[in-house]
């Protein structure tokens, strides 16, 4: 077995793991021909995922939040390769989320446009966000909501389920009240600071009765 066959073969081990099984011998050898390092972080509330590109040594770098569910885990890998591939063309010449990134990532996905990479609602929601793509998949709510059906967390609570003037734990830590949405976004008010702060419609809160009731069976049972 030849080198590329080995890394080809440890590369489709661990992407298993984190997207569609069908999409693992694509991405495999993209990981190869495009010879970057992918990277699995803990979640991060600012982004999905990144791209850097070679410096002090180190090779194209993709890293990835852990958390995502394999259909936005593989949409988001294939947003930073595009990334990576504009690199290789342009370097630094042009704009991050320009024509260029854009025409890069309609190739590397008109691929996977199909329904053996994914279900019909989140198909459906990726070809009209790949017709303009925006700079990061959060911001084409029909799409995130879609993905979103697929977490392994059906209980999750978004802001935008919420009622108007309804409290909820943000960070397990603040309290803050739904208030009126403002454009894309959900004005809502910390409850201790009377700040407002505009929150993304899909953002993942506790609901406060869940959140005060769980802390005291914590008590109760000294968790």
């Amino acid at each position: 077995m030849d080198i590329r066959q080995v890394q080809f073969e440890r590369n489709s081990v661990i992407l298993k793991k984190y997207i569609p099984e069908v999409s693992v011998p694509i991405i495999a050898a993209w990981i190869i021909d495009y010879d970057f390092k992918l990277k699995i972080k803990k979640e991060r509330s600012t982004k999905l995922g990144d791209y850097m590109p070679p410096h002090n040594g180190l090779n194209h770098t993709i890293t990835i939040n852990y958390n995502l569910n394999k259909y936005g885990f593989l949409i988001t890998l294939i947003h930073e390769v595009a990334h990576l591939k504009t690199y290789l063309e342009y370097k630094n010449n042009v704009a991050a989320h320009g024509p260029e990134w854009k025409h890069s990532f309609k190739i590397l996905m008109h691929p996977f446009l199909t329904t053996d990479y994914f279900p019909v609602d989140i198909l459906w929601a990726l070809r009209l966000h790949m017709q303009n793509p925006s700079a990061s998949s959060c911001n084409d709510l029909k799409l995130q909501r879609a993905i979103k059906n697929y977490d392994l967390n059906n209980e999750t609570i978004f802001v935008e389920h919420l009622p108007l003037g309804s409290k909820f734990i943000y960070n397990d830590t603040k309290v803050f009240i739904k208030k009126e949405k403002i454009r894309k976004r959900i004005k809502c008010t910390e409850v201790n600071t009377l700040k407002d702060y505009l929150f993304h419609p899909l953002t993942e809160v506790k609901a406060e009765e869940n959140f005060l009731a769980i802390n005291e069976l914590n008590r109760q049972h000294n968790i």
